[in-house]
């Protein structure tokens, strides 16, 4: 039986790339007033969110989930198809999107008994939950099942890890996260905090002085952990992620994949822009990579 994959807006395909894929986005909501909110890439774009960053460095942002409705309105035409559902939401750890999802589960599941729904908590998010979606598309497209595909999105989801930067402390103290990531050295002036999300959950791995270095850092970080797990980065979907900035993004792009060549055949790494949903408590400069392996290695 047909399925049709879904995830929400904390995915950061962007529009073009989930088209492609055939995926469902359910977007996440985003304000920067504290009353109106704006529906992420339908109603605000990704660089007007990061140029109202940029322009207003006193405002923080914040964002919202995609409610039971946004789900049921986003489950209902496959329900009626007959297709059955998979969607991989964001880290529950980080927001209740998975909790609107199964609550909409669960009225779909009244209206249409015979339709199989899995609602998966992802344990990642951003560019790395984008990776875990299109490897869920490269299931189906190679002709896995439904509960195949399924065994499979818990199984390597675990080997996924974020490494990246940001540009200051300001949005993940005002988010909330700072507590798990730097503690006090968060007001220690030039200081860069290095951070890996593996799990769920965040954790610091290191600090600098500069950008500069924070960047070479993350891409020994990388190899480090290619050693140190005894894989090879052949075997995993590897993606930058950036904010505001592209053309940082893209040298740092280069300077990983050379990084890389040094001890893999690896070509070419996609560059993704991270969405409002992870921007929010990152500021308009966060930059990383996400890898994640790949299902049939």
């Amino acid at each position: 039986m047909a399925y049709q994959i879904i995830t929400d807006g904390s995915c950061d395909l962007g529009a073009e790339a989930a088209q492609q894929a055939g995926v469902r986005v359910v977007p996440f909501y985003v304000t920067f007033d504290g009353k109106t909110y704006k529906k992420e890439m339908e109603e605000i774009g990704v660089r007007t969110f990061y140029q109202e960053m940029v322009n207003n460095p006193d405002k923080f942002p914040m964002s919202s989930l995609p409610s039971v409705q946004d789900y049921v309105e986003a489950f209902t035409p496959y329900a009626k198809e007959g297709k059955d559902i998979i969607c991989l939401c964001i880290t529950t750890k980080f927001s209740g999107s998975y909790n609107s999802a199964k609550t909409a589960e669960e009225l779909l599941q009244e209206e249409y008994p015979g339709i199989q729904i899995q609602i998966v908590d992802t344990s990642v998010n951003t560019v790395l939950q984008g990776n875990l979606v299109l490897e869920a598309v490269r299931m189906q497209k190679n002709g896995l099942s439904f509960e195949e595909t399924v065994k499979e999105i818990e199984r390597i989801k675990v080997t996924g890890r974020i490494l990246f930067t940001v540009g200051n402390y300001e949005y993940l103290i005002h988010g909330g996260r700072i507590g798990k990531v730097m503690g006090t050295a968060a007001s220690t002036l030039g200081i860069k905090p290095l951070i890996m999300l593996k799990e769920g959950e965040i954790f610091p791995t290191g600090v600098t002085r500069n950008r500069k270095k924070g960047l070479k850092r993350l891409i020994e970080q990388a190899k480090e952990h290619f050693e140190k797990i005894g894989e090879s980065p052949d075997d995993y979907r590897i993606v930058v992620g950036y904010g505001y900035d592209y053309e940082e993004a893209v040298e740092f792009r280069d300077q990983l994949l050379a990084s890389l060549q040094t001890y893999s055949d690896y070509k070419t790494i996609d560059i993704y822009q991270i969405g409002a949903t992870i921007g929010v408590h990152t500021g308009p400069y966060p930059l990383g990579l996400g890898l994640l392996k790949k299902y049939d290695r």
